[in-house]
């Protein structure tokens, strides 16, 4: 490499941190909820980038908090065991037998993973339970399928956040990771979808932003199938308000309706951005939070702001 070549990279870098210097101001000491999932989770290369990227948020003087869920490792775990397993609206329909093997893999395996990757450049994960501290309080719910209800076994959807436990982890500088698993007011264990819990708790801490990793680029516009090469169909929606959103979630998909769902609920609660990114691209987070463009599908509150990060 010559020296200009070398001169050419170092300026690069240095456009690259400035770039980043008014989001490190704005978002200097601001609770931002992480919901993690997916490819992310399954990938080792994704999964280091994605603990760089915590521990990152927490030395650039943010405050992250990691929300998880675990669907590809519970659903191992249940074709070792031979426990038969359904979904119905894009939940798990959850047996007591399979609320076991769900508690076992999320707050004892997956949370325990997270931890220790996060903790390889620190001391800073502490791995706890939404059942921990009372952190999630959850009701069970049903689903409705084509019209009809379907019981979905223990399945609880969130009525309260005790997040006293959660603060005080954050007053510490530690980085929460929390399962979603929960518990009923009558002390019954319940599946929480961890999208859903994720929103929750982001409203509940005065988030400044929520941000989803899944496996898609973002929220794709409906399209009538016929010109799916179209610029219009291969690309996300850049960004769209709460009411946009609302009329959009009637055709959504399984898969995507809650997280879009955790997306509405979140700025309709307070939260001023919630996000749906790429986890398959690594450091998706720190191209979302410290650049200009950002990336991905981005929520607001009603009326509409120009696309801007923040």
């Amino acid at each position: 490499m010559t020296a200009e070549q070398v001169h050419a990279a170092a300026m690069a870098k240095a456009a690259t941190l400035i770039e980043a210097l008014p989001w490190l101001a704005r978002f200097h000491g601001q609770v931002v909820v992480l919901k993690y999932g997916g490819n992310a989770m399954a990938d080792d290369e994704l999964r280091a980038a994605f603990a760089q990227d915590v521990v990152f948020l927490r030395y650039a003087g943010l405050r992250p908090v990691v929300v998880h869920g675990g669907g590809p490792q519970i659903n191992a775990q249940l074709d070792r065991l031979g426990i038969p397993t359904t979904f119905a609206a894009g939940l798990r329909v959850t047996t007591k037998e399979t609320m076991d093997v769900v508690r076992m893999v999320l707050t004892g395996q997956v949370n325990r993973e997270i931890v220790g990757l996060i903790n390889e450049h620190g001391p800073f994960a502490v791995g706890m339970s939404g059942e921990d501290a009372q952190l999630l309080t959850a009701r069970r719910m049903c689903a409705e399928v084509d019209g009809e209800p379907v019981d979905l076994g223990q399945v609880g959807e969130v009525v309260a956040v005790n997040a006293g436990a959660v603060r005080a982890l954050l007053a510490d500088g530690r980085i929460p990771v929390i399962s979603s698993v929960a518990r009923s007011e009558s002390g019954e264990v319940l599946n929480v979808n961890a999208d859903t819990a994720a929103a929750a708790v982001a409203v509940e801490l005065g988030a400044a932003k929520l941000v989803f990793l899944t496996d898609v680029a973002g929220l794709y516009p409906r399209w009538n199938g016929e010109d799916a090469a179209s610029a219009l169909a291969a690309r996300p929606i850049s960004q769209l308000t709460a009411d946009e959103l609302a009329a959009l979630m009637p055709g959504l998909s399984d898969g995507m309706l809650p997280k879009m769902a955790g997306c509405l609920s979140a700025v309709r609660g307070g939260v001023p951005q919630a996000h749906v990114l790429d986890g398959r691209l690594p450091h998706a987070i720190l191209l979302e939070v410290f650049t200009d463009s950002g990336i991905g599908t981005m929520v607001v509150p009603t009326p509409a702001h120009h696309r801007s990060n923040p």
